[in-house]
């Protein structure tokens, strides 16, 4: 049974006060979606305080929305940010139905369940080296949606889809290691770091997924990637330098930054 939500009760303007003391500056729309998700007020209240401590809410109600759909999230996996939402709009753009698509670095599953759930059918793959992570996708994408596997990057892939990837998606950690403790707390401290650290100049995993991307895409295969804007110069650099065709793609709407990259034997339109 959920919680009624009564917003003119003492009990909701103090839900709200606490939330908005804490720095939520959507504190009346977090307030609903924890009362939405509590059972009885014992629960609620120990939501609340979770919530004022600087966890995710995401993490507390279990579920993110994303690209329209929810998303369940399990406490530590990396929360899908709203920017991402832009890859998986370019993504779907380019895929068709019948083609292999990848995402790889996947998290919650949220991008690949998104274009999933926007171009069907495809023959869906995804990938995240967090067990933790891994196990939260397999919620998202169910196996008659596609495959999640554990592993790093490539590795897991069965050898069968060499040259045959239509669409490689990918939102690898792209934060430099020395600008994680700039990060917001609810990110630095209760993501998993591996989501979020790209090494020293912020390329390290991107630099590793163009590296190989060219075995992997079929002709005429596109691989995205989503980047900062600050870095886009560089990860289009490493594209050019595994012979992809790089096509940086901004959105000032989402503050998203993509990189779209064509297989160089690509002539073929998508």
């Amino acid at each position: 049974m959920k919680l009624r939500i009564n917003e003119d009760a003492a009990g909701w303007k103090a839900l709200v006060g606490k939330l908005r003391a804490a720095g939520c500056v959507f504190a009346e729309e977090e307030a609903r979606l924890l009362m939405d998700a509590a059972s009885s007020v014992a629960e609620l209240d120990k939501m609340a305080e979770r919530r004022a401590a600087g966890y995710p809410l995401e993490h507390i109600v279990g579920w993110a929305e994303f690209c329209g759909l929810r998303i369940r999230i399990d406490p530590g996996v990396f929360v899908p940010r709203r920017r991402t939402e832009f890859l998986a709009g370019l993504a779907a753009r380019i895929t068709r139905p019948g083609d292999i698509a990848i995402d790889l670095c996947c998290g919650s599953g949220a991008l690949g369940a998104a274009l999933a759930n926007k171009v069907k059918p495809i023959m869906l793959h995804a990938v995240d080296i967090d067990p933790v992570a891994v196990q939260c996708a397999r919620r998202n994408i169910a196996a008659d949606i596609g495959y999640v596997y554990e592993g790093d990057l490539y590795e897991p892939l069965p050898e069968r889809l060499y040259n045959r990837i239509a669409v490689i998606v990918a939102n690898a950690p792209y934060v430099p290691t020395g600008k994680i403790e700039l990060m917001p707390a609810e990110a630095r401290i209760h993501e998993a770091a591996i989501a979020l650290d790209g090494g020293a100049d912020g390329l390290d995993v991107q630099r590793r997924i163009v590296a190989e991307a060219s075995r992997w895409l079929a002709p005429g295969g596109v691989l995205l990637v989503e980047t900062s804007e600050r870095q886009a110069k560089q990860t289009a650099g490493l594209f050019s330098a595994y012979g992809l065709f790089p096509e940086p793609v901004r959105s000032e709407d989402y503050d998203a930054t993509v990189i779209v990259g064509f297989r160089a034997d690509r002539p073929v339109e998508r």
